[in-house]
């Protein structure tokens, strides 16, 4: 008897007998999006479709829900050509939100929605963030922030029923220790922020799921100690030798989490954003990078997961509501074969340490810094403005067709089965050995990124898998530095940063042109796999129907 191309006989890897475990799919749980207002564009929407039905993405979370371009709170009635009459009671109106919303619900996709920004005539101060001027401060009036969230949150519930938003996350703002840019207050004042808005949440029905403080990156430093950030407390980081080896810690999250204890707030989940690079400031006032090394995120987490078992929240889920390679939209180093790699190595080893980790963001149609110059230019998406796939829209498409069950597990990747279909499934990767665990820096250019192309050494991935149907093909597909790297190839016309039509149709061919070529078991039923991959490479074994 088979089922899928699987024996009814037990599988064997490398001839042995697998014990199986769970294999968490984190990272397609949530992705990220810029803001609310570009998800009225139809390339976004066209491109959020293709991320759903091929990367499995099944939340998404963006900026921008309250911002003015959403028209959600009125004061005025506004008056174009002619005066802007005051209106006698704030009014909200949804009618763009319902657009959104409705486009991503009936993708099958939830909202992970973050309250945020403040309404301009709500704002203590306005324009304090991005190209789209954000206005990230404390409200005027906290009443009225608590009638904005709760009328949301009423209409929400009226349109797609109790069951369904029970089913969401509420995320009270984005980075407010990131002053005076996502947030023109204190700590203390955010925490009272979140104490108005969980209180208003939970008071519409308990079972709706709130938390936060999504705070950004953990630092080795006490520059978030007190109410604001300072400065001065980062000169020793930024003098560091050996980032690595300092003590790095979550941001506000334990003051949160006593905060709320003390006042008996609900605290549904943990959130945070964790690039494993960032800055620190020298005495002389300079910026200085801060690239951490390979394994930051997983040890991280590890001690995020420690912190919040010994809270008095030990049940709160742990949501990473940003993670990439580098929190700039204008890192070159997002477009590369080297981002893929590295995301794909610290999607397996982290699998099993949070409840999401929520790549920021599925596309580069992103407007904090306004649009991008050129084609490639260092935005975070896993697709280009055009829809031009990058290296790690392949990467995520490889971890999307894993199967949901543990087989096997190196240092190097993975072997899977789907418990729906007993399929078998694997992805294996070549972070070079050559890096020694190092990061990947932000980098300005391109052109400053193609050095890594040198690092190696190539690695032989060589594994037997037992107990398959004789006959049953397996599709190889292998991403590296010459399949699949439209970068790369845009680099090599010349960098254009208004390339033809014809040259965006050579990109788009480049990048989906990865290696493929197909495997059968033989007749003993062992599929042998032994492939030499090249420095940076990312290689899918997946099953065929």
């Amino acid at each position: 008897m088979t089922i899928d191309g699987v024996l009814e006989s037990r599988l064997l890897v490398d001839g042995e007998p697998c014990a199986e475990s769970a294999l968490p799919h984190v990272w397609s749980r949530c992705v990220g999006a810029g803001r609310a207002n570009e998800a009225l564009r139809a390339d976004w929407r066209q491109q959020f479709t293709e991320a759903v039905s091929t990367l499995g993405f099944r939340s998404v979370r963006f900026h921008g829900l309250f911002h003015d371009d959403m028209f959600v709170y009125r004061e005025s009635y506004g008056g174009g050509f002619g005066p802007n009459s005051p209106l006698p009671a704030p009014v909200h109106t949804f009618s763009y939100v319902d657009k959104v919303f409705d486009f991503i619900v009936d993708s099958g996709v939830r909202p992970f929605v973050e309250l945020g920004f403040m309404p301009r005539e709500l704002a203590t101060q306005t324009e304090t963030l991005f190209w789209w001027g954000a206005h990230c401060s404390p409200p005027k009036d906290m009443g009225r922030w608590v009638e904005l969230v709760t009328r949301t949150v009423e209409h929400w519930i009226d349109r797609y029923g109790l069951d369904e938003v029970r089913r969401w996350r509420f995320e009270v703002w984005n980075e407010p220790n990131l002053v005076p840019h996502f947030w023109t207050g204190t700590k203390t004042q955010y925490f009272e922020l979140y104490e108005h808005t969980v209180r208003a949440i939970k008071g519409i029905d308990p079972a709706l799921r709130v938390g936060g403080p999504a705070t950004s990156v953990f630092v080795p430093d006490d520059r978030y100690k007190g109410e604001t950030e300072d400065r001065s407390a980062t000169h020793k980081t930024a003098a560091a030798t050996d980032v690595d080896a300092l003590d790095w810690r979550p941001v506000w999250i334990e003051d949160f989490i006593d905060w709320c204890a003390r006042r008996d707030l609900p605290i549904d989940f943990i959130s945070t954003h964790l690039y494993p690079t960032d800055y620190a400031y020298g005495a002389d006032g300079r910026a200085v990078q801060i690239t951490r090394y390979a394994d930051a995120t997983f040890d991280d987490l590890t001690l995020l997961r420690e912190i919040v078992k010994n809270s008095p929240y030990p049940d709160a889920e742990i949501h990473i509501t940003e993670w990439s390679t580098s929190p700039s939209s204008r890192d070159f180093m997002h477009d590369t074969v080297f981002a893929a790699t590295y995301i794909t190595r610290a999607y397996l080893k982290c699998a099993t340490l949070a409840d999401s980790i929520s790549y920021w963001t599925f596309t580069d149609v992103f407007e904090e810094g306004g649009a991008g110059i050129g084609p490639f230019h260092g935005g975070f998406g896993l697709v280009n403005e055009s829809g031009v796939h990058k290296p790690t829209f392949h990467a995520f498409a490889m971890l999307a067709r894993l199967g949901d069950r543990l087989l096997h597990a190196t240092p190097h990747g993975v072997i899977t089965r789907d418990s729906r279909t007993s399929a078998v499934s694997a992805v294996f990767f070549n972070y070079p050995d050559d890096m020694a665990l190092r990061g990947l820096p932000s980098v300005g250019s391109y052109e400053a990124t193609r050095h890594l192309a040198e690092v190696g050494p190539t690695r032989r991935i060589r594994h037997s898998i037992g107990g398959l149907r004789p006959g049953t093909t397996f599709l190889v597909e292998i991403l590296d530095w010459e399949h699949g790297n439209p970068a790369e190839a845009w680099y090599r016309l010349g960098s254009p940063v208004n390339p033809s039509r014809a040259e965006t149709e050579y990109l788009r061919t480049a990048a989906d042109a990865l290696l493929r070529y197909p495997l059968t078991v033989p007749a003993s039923g062992v599929l042998e796999l032994d492939v030499e991959l090249l420095p940076w490479a990312v290689m899918s074994v997946r099953q065929l129907p």
